[in-house]
């Protein structure tokens, strides 16, 4: 079996829930966040996943995420931390835009935060750590919807701006793998 990375959105929280920007702010997941969570290692075993590694981000929400679908000590690494959004925290895109119209975390970046370049870095580091092109089984990474996005494209060697073409649900799973000995993605944003 080729070595596939599993991608887990954590489950809603209400700052994701109301489209709120959430990098570095530590939100609880919402009871509906908690129930789909525990929903996500029947979906895994239902998708044949086989976990060497499990990783996670250091925020409590992609931790709790991970502990409520079976996986009770996952190795928690910095790289996959939300980006951070700076002025934006807590911000939502629609708010943003009433003050910037037109405004575009993908082209625009925001004040004071992480840019996407920077964020696409922390990801190529973590691919070298997870060495997707060598070995057989799964290693699964518990996130957010925007590092998960910026991993993907990374993984894909695409630029940064094009993970805005991704959508990411909550509680969500998404498969990179391989077609023949190109990268690829199996599947994308699987919520059922």
């Amino acid at each position: 079996m080729a070595k596939r990375l599993v991608l887990i959105r954590h489950g809603e929280t209400e700052w994701s829930r109301a489209g709120r920007h959430t990098g570095r702010t530590d939100i609880p997941l919402t009871k509906e966040g908690e129930k789909r969570a525990r929903f996500l290692g029947q979906r895994l075993r239902r998708l044949g996943v086989e976990p060497l590694r499990v990783l996670s981000s250091p925020r409590e929400r992609a931790i709790e995420t991970a502990r409520l679908a079976g996986f009770e000590m996952p190795e928690v690494t910095h790289l996959l931390a939300e980006v951070d959004y700076g002025e934006y925290e807590g911000r939502t895109t629609a708010d943003i835009r009433d003050e910037r119209p037109g405004w575009d975390l993908f082209t625009d970046g925001t004040p004071g935060g992480e840019t996407l370049a920077a964020a696409a870095q922390r990801c190529q580091r973590l691919i070298g750590d997870v060495d997707p092109d060598h070995g057989g089984g799964d290693v699964l990474l518990f996130a957010h919807g925007h590092i998960l996005r910026l991993f993907t494209v990374t993984y894909l060697g695409l630029t940064p701006a094009t993970a805005r073409c991704l959508a990411l649900d909550a509680a969500s799973v998404s498969i990179l793998g391989h077609e023949h000995w190109w990268r690829a993605i199996d599947l994308w944003n699987a919520t059922t």
